[in-house]
């Protein structure tokens, strides 16, 4: 079966900057829903369309097509006491950059007397990166998976 609209595409994939450097790296293979539905890269998508299993692929990705331009504005000072005392370096939180916005996850990038200084940029973004993956499974979407825009049940979403 080709890959095309509606089709759960099961890949693994490795992620590395372009200098070489391992970002990051599919331990597991991962399915998503193909046709436009936002679960993985636009590029990577547009370059699986049509291919089978046992496919590669092999991309050069701007920020922009890969986790995005980096942006200051996601950069920021909180008082020290909003955190718990064991807080470290590289631990995570789930916070809203405005009143009601959208949930980040932010990682603590540093931490001085009484601040602490967190980051809500993807911790790659900013960077053109190299997408390699390779097609380990093709199949008929379910008309639930349709209706809930992921892939369900091995590898894909399992709860909501």
């Amino acid at each position: 079966m080709n890959i095309g609209k509606d089709t759960v595409v099961t890949i693994t994939y490795i992620v590395r900057d372009l200098d070489g450097k391992l970002l990051e790296e599919s331990d597991e293979p991962v399915s998503y829903l193909h046709g436009g539905y936002d679960n993985i890269f636009p590029l990577v998508e547009q370059a699986l369309e049509g291919k089978v299993i046992g496919e590669t692929i092999d991309l050069k990705l701007q920020p922009a097509d890969a986790f995005g331009e980096f942006d200051e504005d996601l950069v920021r000072v909180e008082p020290r006491e909003a955190f718990p005392p064991e807080i470290e370096i590289g631990m995570q939180f789930v916070g809203s950059p405005l009143e009601g916005g959208e949930e980040l996850l932010y990682t603590v990038t540093d931490i001085a007397e009484e601040k602490v200084v967190v980051d809500g940029n993807h911790p790659y973004a900013g960077q053109a990166v190299h997408f390699q993956c390779k097609v380990a499974g093709v199949r008929a979407a379910t008309p639930d998976e349709v209706a809930h825009r992921h892939a369900h049940g091995e590898h894909g979403h399992h709860h909501h």
